[in-house]
This record gives structure tokens, C-alpha cells and sequence, in this order.
């Protein structure tokens, strides 16, 4: 890898306080100095995170957290920081080395965090720092109730083994052995020990009565909110907190892992009853949010069981009369972060359309659609404050940033708030980024992203790199990673050709279901039009110097794209990509259906058990199994994989590696002990960056 010429200040990674024998230094916003503009690697890992924020009551100010990273120490910490919504300075409220998270306003001077194994409040006037509640297993995140007299938070409950395997255990207090006789046992990262549960507990003088706090699912066996991605926003409370909306998937074992069908429930707390709201609906149900009246419930519906790309539909409930109303049954797009208006006339909600994430209203009464942000961003998230917006937005050349727009606005780019990452983005240039719609091998339009080299000069010929999606639903958008970042391959000197192909949310359903059943069909055509579009027409791309590379579904892209890779028309040697790097991919379709956690993701996109050879699309999918075609292989690969991804498990990449060495393949393998289906750990971070510009660099830059 090209020696980075960062320079980090003797702070280093940014103490802001002295590390003593009896503490560690806190973590903070380093003091760091680009001297050539190169986006790295290190710089982007210099930046702040911000993740979690709150919209005071009034609407005049944010409550965020902010992380850090310390590279030396090989961690990270968040602190709480406020800003007006305005636009303005920000004033950081803590400085501990114990990362702040879930803030929550109380009312307008006084917040509310978790820090360690406690909700903490504070008042904003003094400072001064309270103990509201404590939990032995920790706190997940907590929403007050409107009346501010309860809160409902997430924690933990052991998962019992049964009596007669418990039995076996007896006496073995260090055995690292597990039994079990049913499925999900284990769900993407983490083995299925403990599942969440929402609490309801009163507050007295700020204090929360944990001796009274109760199990909103009496101690049933189901998970709430839904692991892996399901936190605070699958419950609230009703305006007048007497009652709780919450998402849960009331299944466990095989059933649970053949199913995506959750419902909405509606706890009553005066007499502990529990109604289904959205019985006979066979998909995902999620994400309830009642209206400023308490008359009407709204949440993200999907309709088939099993599918966990279907469509998002906006669901409308009157709680009177138990009519249902879906506002988006004439809108070709799904929704997600529905918010109501403050007359409950429209909703609000984050829409994938057209390679961005856009808010878009949605009228109650007549299903009318008009879209109120636009631009070259991604809204990831928006909480809204009577009808003013406050948003997290990012685009590929910024992380994530506070904007606010109005529920009034008309493709807005909003109004940029937060600045906490400008001055260290001043210092690098970024490639410049530009949409293409390219022709398809069935004569359809696709969007596809050209990132450009930091140091473009178009006198000048560069090597370029195919990004091949994962999900294999999910929009190449204008997102931002630490993991799969354009501008960092940008800064290595690479053009990026990032391709929305068949199977991606964004441009209406026909295109997002033309991947399922058939990962070996047109996704993989797209991915090859796209490339030989810029090949083609871009004297400063230089064909004979492209690599490709993608996670998940897009690392299975890289191994079937390597048995694809001879007799290319155009290309010398017949090799349409000169190197691959997979990560984290499927490589061996029959290995991979028994492997994974969510049986129902391959029912759905495989077409089911490979055994069941009687059925056409179960030929069809599984004869597309990349390990089917290692014979044809002739293109140097990077395999990387990690031990804790229970989704796409750690085998599955060691195949492919030992494949291609047996092949005699120039070949390397990047394998992560201790990380998940991402890569998490800042060092960890690090090096699978420095092996991702060192590997491409050394097949495309000779």
C-alpha cells in the first residue's frame, strides 16, 4: 500500500484528558493534518460518528452522540453534544470514557442517556447528572412516556435450556459445550443466549421504580424488539400513555427461522391486556407510531411471509372502527421512518427512489404522493418537531451530517446544521461523483455511479473497480461506510463503477424481483454492461486494468463473475477483470442452504432445499452455484472471511480460497477471528483496508 501521508498531531487519536494508573484518557475528536488531500483509510476513521439524536420538544435544539475512535487503543467512545437546530455551535455535555447513547428529552432542560448499566438524567442548566433507573443486564435504549410519569426500555432475558438437556450440565461449570434439538440457535453474529424484551416501569420524583417494572410479554419466549436490527423504534407509547405499540415475531425455533411474520400488538397497561392489530397480515409488520390524536396507528407492512425484500407499505389504522388503509397501494416504492404530520393530515416517511433516500408525504385522505427532500444525499432518518424535520443525511462524499427541511418543502436539499466533521474534510479532496443511466442488455435504463480518482487529470489513463452489491436487495445509494467506502477507493487512485442491478429497491418493484430465483441471470448481465459501458466510453478508465469486488451476495457476484471471466469479446486474454476481492460471500449454494441461520431467506431467493431436484427453479438456482464453475477460474482473488458471521459462515470463503490455490490461482486469504458478516474493530478496520488497496494495487497498478 502506498505510503499515506497523514500526519496526527502528538495527541494522536485525541485525548482529551490525561490517561492516569486508575483511568483511561477519554477519547475524542483528534487533531489530525492531511498534507495531500489523499482520503484514507486512517483520515476517514479520524472522523466523527454520529449515530443517535433527539429533537427537543420545541424543536429549537438536537441532543447527539458523537464517537471517536482511538486506532492505539483499538476502540471507540461517544459523548452527548448539543446543538441548535438552527445551525451553530455545539456544546459537548459529557467527557467520560464510558460511551453515552439512546438520549431521550425528558422535557425542555432536562435529558435523559444511558452510560454502562444505568439511565442517567441531566439538567441542561446545571450539568448536574442523576441516576434515574439500573439494570443488572444492561439497558438497550428507553422512550419516555408522554405524560412523562413511565418509561419502557429494552433489556435482556436468559434463553432456559430445557429441563431434560439442562439435567446433562449438571456439575460441568466449565464446559464450553452447547445442545440444542431446534433451529436459531444462532442469528447473524451471536449465538441465541438471551433475547430482548420491553419493560414498562413508573417514575416517581425522576427516579424509575424498577421493583414495579413489568414484562410487557409476561416472560413469553419471543424477541422485542426483533433482533439483529430492531431497537427503539419498534415501540411507542399512545399520546395519552395508557397504552404501548410494539413489534414482535411471536415465534421461536424452526418456525421462527422459516418466517417473517411479525405483527403489531397493543398493550394495555391499566389491565396488562394484549391485542394483534394486524392478525391475517403474513409478512413483516414493524415500526407502530400512533397519531397526535390517538385515533389512528400507523407502521411498515410487508405483505408475503418469507420475503424480507417485499415492499414496505404504509399502513393506516383507525383504532375505532379496526379499518386498515394502505397509502402507498398506487406508489411503486416502499417506506420506512414514518412520522405524522401535527394535524395527522399527512405522513412523512424515508422512501428509496431512484438511487437516493428521499422524504416523501403521504395525504391520509385522498393517498396523494409529493416528495420533500431531493438531491445527492441519502436521508437516513428524520425525527420531526411539529412539521420542521431535523435529518441525518449523508451522501458518498460526506458521513453522516444533521440537515432540517420542513414537512412543506418541495425537493429540498435541506439546510446543513451540524459542522462537526468540516474541518477535517476541508483538508481532502474527494472524487467527484456522477450518475450515468446505462443501457441493459434487455434495453432497460440503469443507474449506475462513476466516482472519480481524487487526482483526476483527464490527460491521464486509471485503473478502475467493479463494486458489486450485497443484500441482495439493498440500494447503491448515495451512502457512506467504513467498510465499502467509494472515496477511499477514490483516494487509492481507482475510478469506482457502482451499478444499482437487477434485485435493487429504487426503481419500482419489477426491477427489485427479477433477482430472486435467478442469481445467475440478469443481475450478473447488468453487472457486465456496466463495465463495458465505461470501458467503452471513458478513454481515461483503462479497460485492461478493472477489478471487482463486493461483500455477500456481492462477494457470491465475485465468484461467479470468476467463472465468467474468459472469452470476453474486447479484452486481452479474454478476462473482462483483471483482479477480485470477495468478502463474506456465498461460493457453494447446497453448503450455504444448510449453513445459515434464516431459513427462510434462501427458501425465498434459492427457491428451497437443494434435495428437492423434482422442481425447475430449484434446478435453476442452485446450477448457479459459483463452486460449479472454480474450472474456469484464471483470475488472481482475495478471500475475505470472518468467524462470527453466522449468516454466510467463515467456510464458505475458506472453499473458495482453497479452490483457487488448488487451481493454482494467485490467491490470497484474509481471515478475521473475531469479527461478524461487517468488519467492527478499528484495527481490524484498518488492515482490511491496507489489504484492499495493497492486493488491487498490486494486480492493477504494474
Amino acid at each position: 500500500m502506498r505510503k499515506t501521508l497523514l500526519i496526527i498531531a502528538a495527541a494522536t487519536l485525541a485525548c482529551v484528558g490525561c490517561k492516569t494508573d486508575k483511568e483511561e484518557a477519554v477519547i475524542g475528536k483528534p487533531d489530525v493534518k492531511v498534507v495531500d488531500g489523499r482520503f484514507t483509510p486512517e483520515v476517514m476513521w479520524s472522523l466523527g460518528v454520529m449515530s443517535e439524536y433527539a429533537v427537543s420538544p420545541d424543536g429549537s435544539q438536537v441532543l447527539y452522540t458523537l464517537r471517536y475512535t482511538d486506532m492505539e487503543q483499538n476502540k471507540n467512545n461517544a459523548d452527548l453534544y448539543l446543538v441548535p437546530a438552527a445551525g451553530g455551535d455545539a456544546v459537548q455535555l459529557t467527557k467520560t470514557n464510558a460511551s453515552e447513547f439512546s438520549p431521550v428529552w425528558y422535557d425542555e432542560n432536562i435529558v435523559m442517556f444511558c452510560r454502562g448499566t444505568e439511565i442517567i438524567s441531566m439538567n441542561l442548566s446545571t450539568k448536574h447528572e442523576s441516576k434515574v433507573a439500573e439494570c443488572e443486564r444492561g439497558f438497550e435504549g428507553f422512550k419516555v412516556a408522554p405524560d412523562g410519569k413511565s418509561l419502557v426500555y429494552i433489556s435482556t432475558i436468559p434463553v432456559e435450556r430445557p429441563e431434560h438437556i439442562n439435567k446433562l450440565f449438571k456439575g460441568l461449570d466449565k464446559t464450553t459445550g452447547r445442545i440444542n434439538e431446534d433451529l436459531m440457535y444462532r442469528h447473524w453474529d451471536n449465538w441465541v443466549d438471551e433475547i430482548p424484551h420491553i419493560y414498562y416501569v413508573p417514575l416517581e420524583n425522576g427516579k424509575a421504580l424498577m421493583d414495579k417494572a413489568v414484562d410487557i410479554l409476561g416472560g413469553e419466549p419471543y424477541e422485542t424488539p426483533m433482533r439483529p436490527w430492531g431497537g427503539t423504534e419498534q415501540y411507542n407509547y399512545s399520546p395519552d400513555s395508557k397504552s404501548i405499540a410494539y413489534t414482535c415475531r411471536k415465534k421461536t425455533g424452526y418456525d421462527y427461522a422459516h418466517s417473517t411474520n411479525s405483527d403489531i400488538f397493543v398493550y394495555n397497561i391499566e389491565t396488562g391486556e394484549t391485542v394483534n392489530i394486524s392478525d391475517g397480515i403474513m409478512g413483516y409488520d414493524q415500526n407502530p407510531v400512533f397519531s397526535h390524536d390517538g385515533k389512528m396507528i400507523a407502521w411498515e407492512s410487508m405483505e408475503r411471509d418469507g420475503y424480507e425484500s417485499d415492499k414496505l407499505r404504509l399502513m393506516v389504522m383507525d383504532l375505532e372502527s379496526g379499518a386498515k388503509s394502505d397509502l402507498t397501494e398506487n406508489f411503486d416504492y416502499g417506506v420506512s421512518g414514518i412520522s405524522w404530520s401535527s394535524d395527522d393530515s399527512e405522513l412523512a416517511a424515508v422512501v428509496m427512489y431512484q438511487g437516493t433516500l428521499e422524504i416523501f408525504a403521504f395525504n391520509r385522505q385522498n393517498k396523494a404522493v409529493r416528495q420533500v427532500s431531493n438531491g445527492m444525499h441519502d436521508v437516513n432518518g428524520f425525527q420531526m418537531a411539529g412539521d420542521n424535520i431535523i435529518a441525518t443525511q449523508v451522501s458518498i462524499q460526506y458521513p453522516a451530517t444533521l440537515y432540517a427541511y420542513s414537512l412543506s418543502d418541495s425537493v429540498s436539499e435541506g439546510r446543513k446544521v451540524s459542522t462537526f466533521n468540516d474541518e477535517l474534510l476541508s483538508q481532502v479532496h474527494m472524487g467527484k461523483v456522477e450518475p450515468y443511466w446505462v443501457k441493459t442488455v434487455d434495453g432497460k435504463e440503469m443507474l449506475t455511479w462513476l466516482i472519480y480518482p481524487y487526482d483526476y487529470d483527464s490527460t491521464k489513463v486509471y485503473p478502475a473497480l467493479l463494486f458489486c452489491e450485497g443484500g441482495p436487495q439493498n440500494i447503491v445509494s448515495q451512502f457512506w461506510s467504513t467498510r465499502w467506502n467509494f472515496e477511499v477507493m477514490s483516494g487509492a487512485g481507482y475510478f469506482v463503477i457502482a451499478p444499482n442491478r437487477r434485485g435493487v429497491p429504487g426503481f419500482g418493484k419489477e426491477w427489485l424481483e427479477e433477482i430472486s430465483g435467478d442469481y445467475g441471470g440478469l443481475c450478473m448481465q447488468d453487472y457486465m454492461s456496466a463495465t463495458d459501458y465505461f470501458a467503452d466510453n471513458f478513454k481515461q478508465i483503462d479497460r485492461e486494468r478493472i477489478g471487482a469486488c463486493g461483500a455477500s451476495f456481492g462477494g457470491y457476484s465475485i465468484y461467479w463473475l470468476a467463472g465468467h471471466n474468459h472469452d470476453v469479446k474486447g479484452y486481452n486474454e479474454g478476462r473482462r477483470f483483471k483482479a477480485f476481492l470477495a468478502h463474506n460471500g456465498m461460493f457453494n449454494f447446497e453448503q450455504q442452504y444448510l449453513e445459515t441461520e434464516e431459513m427462510w431467506f434462501d427458501n425465498w431467493d434459492l427457491g428451497g432445499p437443494y434435495w428437492d431436484w423434482n422442481n425447475p427453479q430449484i434446478k435453476k438456482s442452485y446450477a448457479n452455484s459459483p463452486h460449479l464453475f472454480v474450472d474456469k477460474w484464471n483470475t488472481p482473488l482475495c478471500v475475505i472471511h470472518s468467524e462470527f458471521d453466522f449468516r454466510i459462515v467463515a467456510s464458505e470463503g475458506m472453499a473458495a480460497y482453497n479452490a483457487a490455490q488448488m487451481r493454482h490461482i494467485p490467491s490470497r486469504y484474509l481471515y478475521f477471528p473475531d469479527e461478524t458478516h461487517w468488519v467492527l474493530k478499528p484495527q481490524n478496520s484498518l488492515l482490511w483496508h491496507r489489504n484492499f488497496i495493497d492486493w488491487f494495487d498490486q494486480w492493477l497498478k504494474k
